[in-house]
This record gives structure tokens, C-alpha cells and sequence, in this order.
């Protein structure tokens, strides 16, 4: 059954001009509304207001516009029922064969630091919702049924199937965009209902921004599929990459793969550890990963040399392992990383003479981000039955929280040390040591049981990659319960210690730095990772 009429009404009006010119070219009749329907008789398309196709005015401030049976009866009514048409002839309403719509911007909306509560709640679509689900419910059968666009990325495909052989839109994919529709219009009612739950005022004032509550009543993962991986950590497990909708900038998510093989899903995992750790960085910085811990990190005046420094903390770990830059990859970097067995490249870029050193090595899969602030709204992990769910370990601590506890205070040289000891320990699966000197990691110990063996392990990396500790800096995610973690470290030579301090021994860990003559400092603010 060949599409006649089409009602579009949109919010994001990407591509609408176009599609709809597309439609009116294949003899289709174009209804409309409001902004829509003017942007459309703007570009000198034929196009009827839904109001004139109704005969009813919009009223209450365009509240209520489609909420009629012209419209619904000419959404919902079935294709392949003989008294359905009839009741559609006798009550003079024309079948609507396709319905292109996308809600107003609830989200986008709320987002906003202005936004009070009547701002909300004028943006919470009814008519719209009520349309696509009615033209969804309504897809059909193979003989015909209501085809329902809600992403402008559908419009060609859309117009592909009209000039097809039967010259309608296919069953399949009148299915396909029908649970598309209900998966949008379910994310769309699942973000309202967070709002609404989430409001820690009884009576929000209309014209004021409301009082949220730290977390929703009712938790919403509005998620896209992204693809579809071989398998999981394992072969025989199944596993998909699905991305956040709408998609902060900056973010793994937001990648796009230069070159390479497909994705793996612990390829994801690691590329993501890596570029969280890289991109807290101020100056140039490159984070090298395996299996989620960061193996090698440093900072330098530029990607080579932060690259050559991380990769020196622990080669054989390097082996195989993800690269992270934060700032473009030049030739000469690229020519450096060429030298090793790299799975996953990350940077927000790279030289045309860099892309072609990593051409000649097909496999290796290259990732460009954009550079962007943003952080995911929280973490989530599942268990048995349920979900936790927890705001990300996005606090630092400035110069001011810092407390030093030594008799001996740390020179500006280990400062400097030490600040950048703490940032890679965030990153690093706990129990966490972090050995560092002159802006590069010198060992790491990490998802250990007891902080001394982290500690231990942390010094044996360092003797293996050939590095000394004499004069290094030490970061502890969390504090060391006793003095022994602490005099691991100082007999390997490190000379200040980093840690968040808290536990009831902290008197007899600050008299052995003292004993040891070391400089310690406590931030008072842990950074487990599990």
C-alpha cells in the first residue's frame, strides 16, 4: 500500500526540508503544524495545517492540535479491514500512511540551569507521544500499515524502500521503526518520570528552578545500540555496546574509528580507562592500559615524549595493550608506536603523515574523540536482582586541601610529583601504590588484597622495566592501616607519600615517615576503584 498522506511535525528539524520535497516528489500529500508546517510552505512545498485538515482550531496555547479523529482515525484505522475503510469513508477522514515526528525537548529542557518547573512541563509533549504510538501500534501487516519516523538518520533509508519494487515501505522495516518508536517514546516518559520524582519540593514554584534531590525515584538508562560484539570478556559470552542518548561530547562513546578491526568488548572497556585517565591531564599526556589498569603514564611538552616515558614503566605490560593521548599524534609519534604491538590507538587527532604509518598496520584500530568536558551523570554497576549507583569520582583536591603531617615538608619538585602520583591513582584498580618521578609513572601496583603486596609489586615492576626509586614520589588510594606498606616503599627508595590519611594508626604511620625521614601528605579524601 503506497503512501499518500504524510503528517511530519517535528522539534529537531534536520533534514525535514529535504525528506518532505523528497515526498511531494513521489505524489505524497504533506500535512502539518506549526513551525513545521511553516518552515515547509517557506521552501515552497505544498502543505496543509493539521487545523484546516481538521477543521478544529488549535487550542489551549497549541495543547490540543492533533488530539482529533481526523488524525487518529486516520493513524490507527486498519489496512487490511474492510469495515475500518468503510468507517473511514463514511466519516470523511483520510488514511494517514506515514507519520514523521519527534517530541518536544523535555530533556534538553531540564538540562538547562534555568529551567524552572513551568518550563518543564510545557515540554512535556502530549499529542506527540499519542501519534507515534497510535502509528506504531498500527505498523501493520505485509499487505500494508502506518509507517512511523522518529530519526531524521531514517529518512533515506525510508525513501530507498518507496522506490523499491512494491513501491511502499517494506513490512520489515515498518516493524523495525514502529520498536524504534516505542523504545524513544518509553525513554521520553521514563526521563519525565525521573524529573518529576526527583523534585525535593512538594509544590514547586512555577516561575523558580526546583529543588532536585540528589538522586530519582525511578532510575531511566536511555541507551542506544551501538553495535553488536563478537562476544563479551569471554567467547561464550554475548555482549552489545550501547550508547548514552543524547551523547555528552568528549566521551568514549563519541568515538570514530579511523582504521582497524572491529571493536572487542574488552577493547571498549580498556580504551575507555585509558582515555578517562589521559584526558584529566593538563599538559600533554599519554596513558598506556592493560586490562584496565594504566601500565604506564606520564606528562611532557609533547605526545612522543610522553609516549616514550609511559611506555618505559613497564614495557612488557605495554605489549598489546591500549594507547591514549590528549593531544593530536604526530608522525614522529606514530613512527615510535610502530615499533610496538599496540591494540587500540586514542587521540582527539592525528597528522595525515601519522595516519599513514598506522595504514600499513591494518589490524590496529584507531579511534579519534573529540576533546570535550563533560562526565557521565553516574556510574552503574549491577548485581543480583538490582543496580548500584553512584555519582563518578570526578573530585580532585586543590593546593588548599592538602594537609602535610611530616615534620618534613615536600619540596615543590615532589609536590609536583605527588600531584601527578594522585591523578593516575584514581585509575588504578585498588588496592593502589603508585611509584612516580619527573612526570612519568616508575611502577604500579595494583588489585592487590593487602596495600603492602600492592606496595611490593609496585617496586618489583619498577626493578623490572630497569627504573630506580631512589628520590620517587607515592601515591596510596586509600591510607595505609599500618606502618609496614609504608616502609615497603621508603626502603625502595621513595622520599614523599601521598594519601588520604583517616585510618586509627595515622599517629603511627606519620612517627615512621618521620622516623624514615620522608615527607608525607594526607588529602582526606580516598579514591577506591573496584
Amino acid at each position: 500500500m503506497k503512501i499518500q498522506t504524510a503528517l511530519l511535525s517535528v522539534s529537531d528539524k534536520t533534514g525535514i526540508v529535504e525528506f518532505a520535497q523528497a515526498l511531494a516528489q513521489r505524489g505524497v500529500r504533506l500535512l502539518s503544524t506549526g513551525g513545521t508546517a511553516r518552515l515547509l510552505a517557506q521552501a515552497g512545498l505544498e502543505v496543509t495545517e493539521v487545523a484546516d485538515h481538521t477543521g478544529s482550531p488549535e487550542i489551549l496555547d497549541g495543547r490540543v492540535k492533533t488530539l482529533h479523529p481526523k488524525i487518529h482515525g486516520g493513524l490507527l484505522a486498519r489496512r487490511d479491514s474492510e469495515q475500518h475503510m468503510n468507517t473511514l469513508r463514511e466519516q470523511g477522514i483520510d488514511r494517514i500512511d506515514l507519520l514523521v515526528v519527534n517530541l518536544y525537548p523535555f530533556r534538553e529542557t531540564i538540562a538547562r540551569d534555568d529551567c524552572t518547573f513551568a518550563d518543564a512541563v510545557e515540554n512535556i509533549d502530549i499529542g506527540g507521544p499519542a501519534m507515534l504510538r497510535a502509528a506504531a501500534k498500527n505498523h501493520g501487516t505485509a499487505q500494508g500499515g502506518v509507517t512511523v519516523v522518529i530519526d531524521p538518520a531514517d529518512y533515506s533509508r525510508l525513501l530507498a524502500d518507496m522506490d523499491g519494487p512494491a513501491g511502499a515501505p517494506s513490512y520489515a522495516l515498518r516493524l523495525e521503526l514502529a520498536a524504534k518508536t516505542y523504545a524513544h517514546t518509553a525513554a521520553y516518559d521514563g526521563a519525565i518520570a525521573a524529573y518529576l520524582t526527583s523534585l525535593s519540593e512538594t509544590e514547586p514554584a512555577q516561575d523558580k528552578t526546583p529543588q532536585r534531590a540528589p538522586w530519582p525515584g525511578v532510575l531511566t538508562i536511555q541507551a542506544r545500540q551501538q553495535q553488536v560484539l563478537r562476544y563479551g570478556e569471554n567467547p561464550h559470552q554475548a555482549a552489545a555496546f550501547y550508547i548514552d542518548q543524547p551523547l555528552p561530547p568528549g566521551l568514549l562513546g563519541s568515538y570514530r574509528q579511523l582504521q582497524g578491526k572491529e571493536l572487542s568488548y574488552n577493547n571498549i572497556a580498556d580504551a575507555d580507562a585509558a582515555w578517562e585517565c589521559v584526558r584529566s591531564f593538563q599538559e600533554s599526556a599519554c596513558v598506556i592500559v592493560k586490562h584496565a589498569n594504566p601500565c604506564g603514564v606520564a606528562v611532557a611538552d609533547s605526545p612522543l615524549t610522553a609516549y616514550q616515558s609511559a611506555f618505559k614503566t613497564d614495557p612488557t605490560s605495554a605489549f598489546g595493550g591500549i594507547i591514549a593521548f590528549n593531544r593530536p599524534v604526530d608522525a614522529a609519534t606514530a613512527q615510535a608506536i610502530s615499533a610496538q604491538f599496540v591494540e587500540v590507538l586514542l587521540a582527539p587527532g592525528y597528522s595525515s603523515e601519522a595516519l599513514a604509518v598506522f595504514a600499513a598496520k591494518k589490524n590496529v584500530r584507531v579511534l579519534e574523540i573529540p576533546q570535550g568536558g563533560a562526565h557521565n551523570a553516574f556510574d552503574v554497576k549491577r548485581v543480583g536482582g538490582g543496580w548500584l549507583v553512584q555519582s563518578p569520582d570526578a573530585a580532585d583536591v586543590d593546593e588548599s586541601g592538602l594537609k602535610i603531617v611530616t615534620k618534613l615538608a615536600p619540596t615543590e619538585q615532589q609536590m609536583r610529583d605527588l600531584r601527578f602520583a594522585w591523578t593516575v591513582a584514581k585509575y588504578v584498580k585498588s588496592n593502589a601504590i603508585i611509584f612516580t618521578g619527573n612526570g612519568m609513572t616508575l611502577g604500579v601496583g595494583a588489585g592487590q588484597m593487602s596495600r603492602v603486596d600492592s606496595a611490593r609489586i609496585a617496586a618489583i615492576k619498577a626493578e623490572n622495566a630497569g627504573l630506580s626509586l631512589e628520590g620517587s614520589a607515592v601515591a596510596s588510594d586509600a591510607f595505609f592501616p599500618f606502618r609496614d606498606g609504608l616502609d615497603v616503599v621508603v626502603d625502595a627508595g621513595a622520599r614523599c607519600v601521598i594519601q588520604p590519611g583517616g585510618s586509627i594508626r595515622d599517629d603511627e604511620v606519620i612517627a615512621a615517615a618521620d622516623e624514615r625521614g620522608i615527607a608525607m601528605v594526607f588529602t582526606g579524601m580516598r579514591h577506591f576503584r573496584h
